[in-house]
Formats: C-alpha cells, sequence, structure tokens
C-alpha cells in the first residue's frame, strides 16, 4: 500500500498510526479553551488537530420542528432543533485562521470537515493540507468533487454508507482528481458501542477500494482503536474534550486529555507489535535459550550405571540434550561417573 504525505506527516502501513484529535464543538464557544484544547493535543502527543466547518445555514435548515427537531430520548441531542444544535456547535470561521496556526506552531497538522462548497473555497484560502469527509456529507457527490479537484488528500469516513454508496463515492473522487484517499470505519452513532465496530471490515475495505483505511472511532477508551491498527488501521480519529463533565457538544463520547496521550501511546505500541512474520529467537531472546529445558543427570551415577526415569530428568537450565532425545538415551550406559546436575551430552551414553 503506497504512502500518502499530508503535509510533514508521512501516512502509511509502515508507519505508527496518524492520531487526528477532532475538537468538534468542544471548545464551548470560547476561542480560550479552543486553544487549550490545541495545548492538549499536542501535549498528548497527536499528530493533527481536525476542526468542522459549517455554519447553520449551511448545513441544514431554520426549521424547529419536524424531522428538524431532535426527539429520540436516546440521543445525546434530544430536545434541540438541528438548527440550534449546529449554532452550539460550529466553530466560528474566523477562528479557523488562528486555531490553525497555533496548531502548526505545535508540530501538529491542522485541517477540517467542509460541509458545504463554500467551506471548501474558504478551507482552500487557508492552505489546508487536506479534507476529511463526515460520514453524513459521504453521499454528497457535488462536495467529494468540490474536494476531489483541490488535488489534495481526501480522507472519508464510510459511516452508514452501503457498498455501493461507498463505490459511487470513490469513483466521483477519484473521477475529480483525488489520487491520495483514505478511507475510515465509522459507526455513526454517538456514543458507539464497541460490538457494533465491525473492525474485520478494514482489511476488507483496503482491498476493495485499494486504499489505506483507518477508524473514526466513537467508542469510550482505547479500546477498539488499539484492535483496529492490529487489522491495519493507518489512521485514527476520536473527539477529545478538557474535561468529560464540561458539557460541551460531544463531551460524552470524546476523550479526556490522559486518554488522549494513551491513545496515542498505546496505538504506535500496537503498530509496533505487529512486526513481521517472524519464528525462532530474536536478538533479546538469544540469553533466554539457557532457561528452555534439557536433559540433566538428577542422580550421582557411575560408570556403567543405565540411565533411567530416576536418574535422569528434563529439567531447566538448558544446556543439555534437548528433551526430544529423553526415550532415545533412556536405558543408555554412562560413560563415567558422573555427578548430579551435570548436563547430559552425547560424550557422556
Amino acid at each position: 500500500m503506497a504512502t500518502i504525505q499530508i503535509g510533514h506527516q508521512t501516512v502509511g502501513p509502515d508507519q505508527p498510526p496518524l492520531i487526528i484529535a477532532e475538537m468538534s464543538g468542544n471548545h464551548g464557544q470560547n476561542l480560550d479553551k479552543a486553544m487549550a484544547l490545541v495545548d492538549a493535543a499536542a501535549a498528548a502527543g497527536a499528530h493533527a488537530l481536525k476542526l468542522q466547518t459549517y455554519t447553520p445555514d449551511t448545513i441544514t435548515l431554520d426549521v424547529h420542528d419536524r424531522e428538524f427537531f431532535i426527539e429520540d430520548p436516546t440521543s445525546l441531542w434530544q430536545g434541540n432543533s438541528l438548527y440550534n444544535l449546529y449554532k452550539q456547535a460550529m466553530t466560528p470561521w474566523e477562528w479557523h485562521q488562528p486555531i490553525f496556526d497555533y496548531a502548526n506552531s505545535k508540530g501538529m497538522l491542522a485541517f477540517s470537515s467542509p460541509f458545504d462548497l463554500t467551506a471548501v473555497e474558504f478551507l482552500e484560502s487557508l492552505n489546508a493540507p487536506c479534507y476529511k469527509i463526515a460520514s453524513f456529507e459521504n453521499i454528497d457527490h457535488a462536495l467529494l468533487a468540490a474536494v476531489a479537484k483541490t488535488g489534495k488528500p481526501v480522507i472519508m469516513s464510510t459511516g452508514m454508507a452501503t457498498q455501493a454508496e461507498l463505490a459511487e463515492s470513490v469513483e466521483v473522487l477519484r473521477g475529480n482528481g483525488c489520487k491520495d484517499l483514505i478511507l475510515l470505519k465509522c459507526t455513526s452513532n454517538y456514543p458507539a458501542r464497541p460490538v457494533d465496530a465491525n473492525l474485520r471490515t478494514i482489511p476488507h475495505l483496503a482491498q476493495l477500494f485499494n486504499c489505506q483505511v483507518g477508524l473514526s472511532d466513537h467508542t469510550p477508551g482505547v479500546g477498539v482503536s488499539v484492535a483496529a491498527v492490529s487489522l491495519g488501521a493507518t489512521v485514527i480519529e476520536k473527539h477529545f474534550v478538557l474535561d468529560r463533565s464540561g458539557g460541551e457538544v460531544d463531551a460524552e463520547f470524546s476523550l479526556e486529555p490522559n486518554e488522549l496521550k494513551m491513545l496515542v501511546d498505546e496505538t504506535a505500541r500496537a503498530h509496533c507489535a505487529l512486526g513481521k512474520v517472524h519464528y525462532g529467537c530474536t536478538d533479546k531472546e538469544i540469553a533466554s535459550r539457557l532457561h528452555r529445558r534439557s536433559l540433566y543427570i538428577a542422580r550421582d551415577m557411575k560408570a556403567g550405571e543405565i540411565l533411567t526415569v530416576e536418574n535422569l530428568r528434563s529439567v531447566r537450565p538448558g544446556l543439555g540434550l534437548p528433551p526430544k532425545y529423553l526415550q532415545l538415551v533412556l536405558g543408555k550406559a554412562i560413560k563415567k561417573a558422573t555427578e548430579k546436575g551435570t548436563a547430559l551430552t552425547w560424550d557422556l551414553l
């Protein structure tokens, strides 16, 4: 699988997974808190910071009843109209440049999810290094085409899309110039249950669309993300917040800073552990061979005495003959007087 260059970050199967810290609306409409989130993401070791670029009017209609009102009692946002929810969650567009600049100064990539064509135009003016397509927008072919035409890498969440819908979306992206594509397996439920993650889809997506695949993870904790890396995920995206009890719009399914650091560390460790197909000793195991089992004389013996299960045993350490020879040597005579604790070698027989 070819690597992809996004700014100064190289993304690919030979690299630790790219960790994207999703700020979303967890700034609570406070720019100081947004900057504190940048500090927290950088301190945790995240490689990228992501925003969302929309206004209530570019993402929905100013209607506050019927299907535009969230009545689902299981929803985190029950009792809100879509318009009011997005008004609360949006990141003011005038914040983007200072947040991008500050994240860049901390060594992180900074980019966003555009939700309409005006957002793409705006993000192009900020020289965004790549684009993220949210799972709810992956069927918006006009948006996909506009993003693809920038020529920049595209990261797209799969969410609720069927295989056929994804095939159409990928065709639109590639047909409009997208050469560097990363799909993110995603469960569009907030918070999501690990049982719904279906991570075995990751290698299938990679094979199906011949592209890198990662995970946009809305489950609690870091376990699902670590498991995704073992299945080949090259990118992990997670929402984060300064304090989950703070009441921000996405706080309930977001990681706190110490958990974000754990995500960075444990996914890198998981990637490192994948290694390669290997049998036998690693460099660090060579010394351990001393402590394998082998055949040792278990009692003082006289010359000519017969080896039996009483005077010959398979024990640690490993300087004697391998235990597989036990049945072969039982019944053989010992050549010379030998004390207990002597490693059995062929020249003693």
